[in-house]
C-alpha cells in the first residue's frame, strides 16, 4: 500500500527546476531519497510539506490530496530537518508542554514509551544534548502525535558515527511498528543497511525510484558498493 504519493510535481527557480517528480512511499518501509547537493531533494521534500508552493502537480497522503487536507494530514506525519534549534535552554518537558497542545491526538503513553526508549531525560534541555540525542528528540515530539510518516531531511547528518549507529537503529524498531521513514542522506552507507527502497535525484529529475535490491541489480556493476554506483552515475551525467 502507498501511503504517499507525488505525481508531476514541478517547481521552478531562477537558477533550479524541479522537474515532474513522481514517486511514492511504501507503508511501513524505510526509504532512502539519495542524490548530490543541490539536486533537489530539500526542495522535494518542502514541497512535499507545503512549505513551498509548487507551479504543479499532485500530492497526496493516506490517498487523500494535501491540497484542502493539509492541517488533518499534518497531524498523522512528522518532519524533521535533524537537531532541535529552538527553545535551547527550556527543559525538554516544558517543549513538550507546548508541542502537546497543537495536537488533539496526542498520545501520552506514546510519549512515555519512546522517552524510555530513546533514554531522554525530560529534566535536560536541548543545549545539554549531544548531537544525536536531539534527533531523537524531534523525533520523540513526532512519535507522540501518533505520526505515521516520518520526513526527515538529512537526520543522520554532522551524527558521530556511534549516533548514526543508534539512528539507524531507531529507524529499524519504528518500522516494526508501522511507521513510514523517508529520509535525504548523502552517506550512502547508512542505506545500504537499512534502507527498502531508493529514490535516486539528479538535476531535479527522479531517476530511479525502486527497492534497494532492484536500484543494485539495474544500476550496479559486479561488486559495486551503493556509493559507487552513485558516484558512478553522477559523473556519467556530467560526461
Amino acid at each position: 500500500m502507498n501511503i504517499v504519493e507525488l505525481a508531476d510535481v514541478c517547481k521552478t527557480y531562477p537558477s533550479f527546476r524541479l522537474k515532474e517528480v513522481s514517486f511514492s512511499l511504501e507503508k511501513g518501509k524505510i526509504t532512502g531519497f539519495i542524490g548530490r547537493n543541490g539536486a533537489g531533494k530539500t526542495t522535494t521534500i518542502k514541497s512535499m510539506l507545503n512549505l513551498i508552493h509548487t507551479d504543479s502537480g499532485e500530492i497526496s497522503y493516506f490517498g487523500v490530496p494535501l491540497s484542502g487536507n493539509e492541517k488533518e494530514i499534518k497531524q498523522r506525519i512528522g518532519y524533521s530537518t535533524g537537531t532541535v534549534s529552538w527553545y535551547p535552554r527550556k527543559k525538554i518537558s516544558e517543549i513538550v508542554e507546548v508541542t502537546r497542545s497543537f495536537y488533539p491526538d496526542w498520545d501520552e503513553a506514546a510519549y512515555r514509551k519512546y522517552l524510555g526508549l530513546f533514554g531522554l531525560d525530560e529534566n535536560k534541555k536541548p543545549i545539554e544534548l549531544s548531537e544525536g540525542m536531539k534527533v531523537k528528540f524531534n523525533l520523540l515530539l513526532a512519535l507522540s502525535h501518533k505520526a505515521e510518516v516520518l520526513i526527515l531531511d538529512e537526520p543522520t547528518s554532522g551524527l558521530d558515527p556511534f549516533s548514526r549507529d543508534e539512528l539507524l537503529e531507531l529507524f529499524k524498531t519504528l518500522k516494526e511498528h508501522g511507521v513510514t521513514i523517508f529520509f535525504s542522506t548523502h552517506i550512502t552507507s547508512d542505506l545500504e543497511r537499512c534502507a527498502d527502497n531508493i529514490i535516486y535525484i539528479s538535476d531535479g529529475k527522479i531517476k530511479a525510484a525502486c527497492s534497494k535490491a532492484d536500484f543494485m541489480h539495474d544500476q550496479g556493476g559486479p561488486g559495486e558498493t551503493l556509493e559507487e554506483i552513485f558516484l558512478r552515475l553522477e559523473r556519467e551525467v556530467r560526461s
